[in-house]
């Protein structure tokens, strides 16, 4: 079926989706994992930052992890999904979106939550350079749009690609933007709002021609962000134009790998669109999983494995082996 019944089933204290989403973000600390940086160069003159780590067996298999909104790939979900994959027979590299790997990046554009451009790129990059065949996608909020989006909407995609994990996926931008602004979410805002100001008065002082001080200071909310910069820096016409282009929800249609959903019933930033369980039920490559806890990528399981870091594990162990376009395996 394509829609999967949820066994999570976490502690008392996080089946509130705000103390789960918290402690997955301040307290988790994923220990026993090496990274080792690659920097590649893009065509426009700008650079990525990728962190490897790998499986103790020489494998030609591998991992791409996408994180989400401000973070990298130190997160403690990063390194976490990482260390399972290297623990399962995956290398794996975790992608920091331009700006995010701790030094500012070189153009005025950066990241967004639909530029698939970058992961197109990167995707090519790896399996030219490093012959994997047999990559797997696994994406947290930001970056499981990011991922949805490049499966339905870069056709045909390398053949070495089997397979997705998208978790805690804000798949309808617009919906997505107003819940984190509805006061449950004002703490969570605010902490973005802060980390994306400050990157953008660094952009404001190397690019004093295309933003100014003044327009900085008018940015009160992260609409106003997306309008002032996001949109503009990237070629949307505003900040609608560009929830409206970005979401993953129109390409959820055109995936055509198995691709897993996590999405939990209490993340405070997910609106009603982002449970498409009708586009699932359209899509025999499609998976849905909507579990009652989880919060916002705070899906807490013992032995600080995380659930869908553990679900990721068996989907692929299920599904990549016996996939193909005519048949959909049930779980």
């Amino acid at each position: 079926m394509p829609v999967i019944t949820s066994t999570y089933n976490p502690p008392h204290f996080f089946r509130n989706g705000h103390f789960s989403t918290i402690y997955a973000a301040l307290l988790r600390q994923v220990n026993g994992i090496l990274q080792e940086r690659e920097r590649i160069f893009t065509p426009d003159d700008d650079f990525i930052d990728l962190d490897w780590s790998y499986a103790k067996a020489k494998t030609r298999k591998l991992a791409i992890v996408l994180h989400g909104l401000e973070g990298n790939a130190q997160r403690p979900y990063a390194l976490g999904s990482a260390k399972i994959f290297n623990q399962s027979g995956y290398d794996a590299v975790c992608v920091n979106y331009r700006s995010c790997s701790g030094e500012p990046n070189k153009q005025y554009r950066s990241y967004h939550s639909g530029e698939t451009g970058d992961l197109e790129f990167i995707t090519h990059h790896i399996i030219e350079k490093y012959q994997y065949d047999t990559v797997i996608l696994n994406g947290f909020s930001l970056g499981g749009n990011l991922a949805l989006k490049y499966l339905g909407q870069h056709h045909p995609i390398p053949k070495e690609i089997k397979a997705a994990i998208a978790v805690s996926v804000p798949c309808h931008l617009y919906g997505s933007m107003l819940e984190i602004h509805k006061t449950k979410n004002y703490l969570y805002a605010k902490r973005f709002k802060k980390n994306l100001i400050e990157k953008l008065r660094q952009k404001q002082q190397s690019f004093p021609n295309k933003i100014s001080k003044t327009d900085i200071k008018k940015i009160v909310t992260l609409k106003d962000f997306d309008d002032c910069y996001t949109s503009q820096a990237h070629g949307f016409k505003d900040a609608l134009d560009y929830y409206e282009k970005s979401s993953s929800l129109p390409f959820l249609q055109a995936i055509n790998v198995p691709t897993l959903i996590i999405n939990a019933k209490n993340d405070s930033f997910l609106s009603d669109k982002c449970y498409p369980f009708q586009k699932v039920e359209k899509n025999q490559n499609l998976y849905l999983e909507v579990p009652e806890y989880g919060g916002h990528v705070g899906f807490y399981d013992k032995n600080n494995v995380y659930y869908t870091e553990k679900r990721a594990i068996e989907f692929l162990k299920e599904l990549v082996p016996h996939s193909s376009p005519q048949t959909k395996k049930a779980l």
